[in-house]
């Protein structure tokens, strides 16, 4: 028996009965839920660093997505949101380092 402990998607259960396998589960309240898709993104991100591929970054963006529903805001909301600080204060497409900041005498 292996101990996970973790969040896990949705059918995750079901492909590991199709494997054979059995599997305990049980569901998180709203404060639990919130907590483990916060350690997801860390695990998410982490494997991100590691592997730098399209597949990582979509489960980043998966796990974003979900903490922005739990915590109860639409992806509509947040895609707004992120639309107005870039043009507020621009993207990342540039590639601007900013190196240091010097007051003027």
């Amino acid at each position: 028996m292996k101990l996970y402990n973790k969040l896990v998607r949705d059918k995750i259960p079901e492909i590991i009965e199709a494997d054979g396998k059995e599997c305990k589960t049980r569901i998180l309240s709203n404060e639990e839920y919130i907590a483990a898709l916060e350690e997801k993104l860390n695990e998410e991100v982490a494997e991100y660093q590691t592997d730098k591929n399209l597949e990582e970054m979509a489960d980043v963006l998966e796990v974003l997505q979900a903490i922005c529903m739990a915590r109860g805001y639409s992806l509509a909301e947040l895609e707004a949101v992120r639309a107005k600080k870039v043009e507020k204060r621009g993207g990342f497409k540039e590639k601007i380092l900013l190196e240091y900041v010097e007051e003027k005498r």
